[in-house]
């Protein structure tokens, strides 16, 4: 069922719920649409628009009815009452597909959470067996009624989860933590739901992502590095898929993967290129993403599936020179040279060759990390068993390793011939006016 607040009922938005009915392995009998100024208290639609919905499962021998819009506890109990079958509200349903989708540990943790929470609104003084119950030996006094049990049990499990996510959280951070201790720049895959964000990640990197023709093919995120054209590393992150309307509790819960997003140092926003509507997508990707503290980090817009388009690979830039978007096939892998060539040229703005002094009791660790990381552009030992480094490396980094003891950071002014072939400081030089 679709209803149009104060305007008609959008087809696409059919088609995107037909999908998502799909994914979650429901086969469409009969779809009800209407037209309403604002929902109704009791059944978010008129009683006229509930019966036909009731007589139309009644028909279609349904199973259970899907409603593409959030939905308030009474209005889906009032409803269930109604029609006599299971009804399943839009963040129902995505929370459905979430625990089937979900493979990781964490994943899966935090999809049994999300749907606790939604869960705990659901609870309602409805059953026949809410009676009070007896307690004591003597069976003196009343004790807890059956729902009062309920939520008791449901709100220990909800604090055993999050203790247990707290711990999973932890771990994840410190590994990225390690990540920025070695300054290489992430990169992560953000967009709607279905752009093409798997097929780019294992284009990109090689790694054996799940793809499929599928709305949230992806839950867990999948995390690889990779090196830039001349041999700088990065770190790609591939993430959940956004779509219109998603829940808050999902938002809320899927930390680990919209982390990822939040802390990378650019984003590449990836937009099916042959989507009608993709200019309403890339808006309601950016609204999550200011959701989720991710909204000020600098994008490149990757307009993929241009195959569909029968359009060449290119790039564009503003009218101060940086790249903007690439247009790409990531399924017939076009236009990834030049993708990685613009992300090269985005991220060569935010590292600068620096020279680095280092006291011979740090000296082993702070090389080893740097080398790690494929930064160091040159080298030379002191006679009193010290470090000199020229390495290529973000502000933000920078900074950090200057507070290191025994370390000294300082910026290099003038081009340095020794720079060699590869890394972030042929693109920086290239790349300044």
């Amino acid at each position: 069922m679709r209803i149009g607040l104060g305007g008609p009922v959008e087809s696409e938005d059919l088609e995107e719920f037909a999908q998502l009915a799909e994914s979650a392995g429901v086969s469409g009998a009969v779809t009800v649409t209407g037209r309403r100024d604002r929902p109704d208290p009791r059944f978010f639609v008129g009683s006229g628009k509930a019966e036909e919905i009731r007589q139309a499962a009644v028909d279609s021998c349904a199973e259970v009815v899907l409603v593409d819009h959030a939905l308030s506890p009474s209005q889906e109990r009032n409803l269930e009452k109604l029609i006599g079958l299971r009804v399943l509200d839009r963040n129902a349903l995505i929370l459905d597909i979430f625990a089937q989708r979900a493979r990781s540990h964490e994943g899966k943790l935090e999809v049994e959470l999300a749907q606790l929470r939604h869960l705990a609104s659901r609870l309602v003084r409805g059953w026949t067996h809410l009676e009070r119950q007896k307690g004591g030996i003597g069976l003196r006094g009343p004790g807890e009624t059956q729902l009062e049990t309920d939520r008791r049990l449901l709100g220990e499990r909800v604090r055993v989860l999050s203790r247990r996510l707290e711990k999973l959280q932890q771990q994840r951070e410190t590994g990225r933590q390690r990540r920025v201790e070695i300054p290489i720049p992430s990169v992560a895959l953000v967009g709607y739901t279905n752009a093409g964000k798997s097929t780019l990640f294992r284009a990109l990197t090689g790694a054996d992502a799940y793809v499929a023709d599928q709305l949230f093919a992806t839950l867990d995120p999948l995390v690889r590095r990779v090196a830039l054209p001349g041999g700088s590393p990065i770190v790609i992150a591939d993430t959940v898929g956004f779509i219109r309307e998603l829940p808050h509790e999902l938002v809320a819960a899927f930390q680990s993967t919209l982390t990822e997003a939040r802390e990378a140092t650019l984003l590449l926003h990836v937009i099916d290129a042959s989507d009608p509507r993709r200019d309403e997508r890339i808006d309601q990707v950016n609204a999550v993403l200011a959701q989720v503290g991710a909204g000020e980090l600098p994008q490149i817009r990757v307009y993929n599936k241009i195959d569909r388009l029968e359009m060449v690979p290119h790039l564009e830039r503003d009218a101060e020179g940086t790249v903007t978007s690439v247009w790409v096939s990531a399924a017939r892998r076009q236009g990834l040279e030049t993708l990685m060539d613009a992300i090269a040229e985005r991220l060569s703005r935010f590292a600068r060759p620096r020279r680095i002094n280092v006291d011979a009791r740090h000296a082993g660790a702070l090389r080893a990390r740097l080398f790690a990381a494929g930064v160091v552009q040159q080298e030379q030992y002191r006679d009193d068993g010290g470090l000199d480094l020229i390495a290529n490396i973000p502000e933000a980094e920078a900074r950090e390793l200057a507070r290191a003891p025994g370390v000294e950071v300082a910026e290099l002014v003038e081009p340095q011939t020794c720079a060699g072939e590869g890394g972030y400081i042929q693109s920086l030089l290239s790349a300044r006016p």
